[in-house]
């Protein structure tokens, strides 16, 4: 069966017990494990995928609980890496009413960042894998560097390659840093999944449509554009699909975009996908692929956290179907 890596950070979110309030007002916190790679990783593998995380943690108390809850959550982890040279990352999160968030973050390093090319194996890829990454471990670092030899690995094996930018400017110094680090990796990927909140500031283009098509430079075949609440838009080269979501109440909306790529991604390896035949695939199952994903992104919502948040597959067809017949 083929399976996902995702590569990239994986944290402790300190999650607020109280909403409604700045960070600087918050009193108490719950921890929850996050960090995007992992949450997608989570994802995929919670609704029957081979997921493997691809990361290293400190040394310490954080890094052995995040052990646990990704095993918990079906991820395989003989790929993590732990050192003593740097503590595992923290952030601390503030909710709004509305279920938005503000974070602050703690990692000057921490030990994802010190994960080694040399820590990567080639021969861990094959065809019809997917490999998936943001970019919140594309500052300069020497996980920078494991991500591009993890990306031509899996490229020379004939895996797809996915990227999500999931932009958090408060990790890059400035925003054109971020932004360039986005635009040199981005042609790298068969697969990109934006933000409405997000395309703008890569692109540097006001009108969607125009910014989306831009992205379709290097290898990318494929851009899925989601629109929170209102759903996602897939675009191929010669075809635009639209799917409009599902209505739920809101708790919190920390890892509903990684619940959309990790159900997108769990039903693209469901389909066995080829990279080289991915648009004709996208083409044939663009209804069940948004609406998996959606589903799956949309129920996260509807409780707090990311990983702990997850819904099983069976919530998430359950949704589907419930909304098909009232539809």
């Amino acid at each position: 069966m083929s399976r996902l890596y995702a590569i990239g950070e994986m944290l402790i979110d300190f999650m607020p017990l109280e909403t409604g309030c700045s960070l600087q007002e918050v009193t108490s916190f719950k921890r929850a494990p996050g960090g995007a790679p992992a949450n997608v990783a989570a994802a995929a593998a919670k609704y029957g995928s081979t997921a493997y995380l691809l990361t290293q943690l400190g040394q310490d108390a954080f890094g052995d609980y995040l052990l646990q809850e990704l095993e918990r959550a079906g991820v395989l982890t003989e790929h993590i890496r732990r050192t003593d040279e740097a503590g595992t990352a923290l952030a601390f999160v503030s909710l709004k009413e509305n279920g938005e968030r503000d974070f602050s973050f703690y990692r000057n390093p921490s030990a994802d960042l010190l994960l080694h090319e040399d820590d990567i194996d080639p021969d861990w890829f094959a065809p019809g894998d997917i490999l998936h990454f943001g970019s919140v471990d594309l500052v300069d670092s020497p996980m920078k560097l494991a991500h591009r030899k993890a990306i031509r690995a899996a490229k020379t094996a004939g895996a797809l390659i996915s990227f999500d930018p999931n932009v958090r400017l408060p990790l890059w110094k400035d925003g054109d840093s971020c932004r360039r680090a986005i635009l040199e990796f981005l042609p790298t990927a068969h697969l990109v999944k934006i933000s409405d909140e997000e395309l703008e500031f890569i692109t540097g283009i006001s009108d969607t449509e125009t910014a989306i098509l831009s992205l379709f430079r290097g290898d990318v075949q494929a851009v899925v554009y989601t629109r929170g609440a209102d759903g996602a838009e897939l675009y191929t080269r010669r075809a635009h699909y639209i799917d409009s979501g599902f209505s739920v109440k809101a708790l919190d909306t920390t890892g509903a975009g990684d619940a959309f790529v990790g159900g997108l991604l769990h039903s693209l390896l469901e389909l066995h996908v080829d990279p080289q035949k991915l648009s004709a695939l996208l083409d044939e199952h663009h209804v069940h692929l948004l609406r998996f994903a959606n589903a799956s992104g949309a129920l996260t919502t509807t409780g707090a956290g990311a990983i702990s948040a997850l819904p099983d597959r069976s919530s998430v067809e359950s949704l589907i179907a419930t909304a098909s017949s009232i539809v």
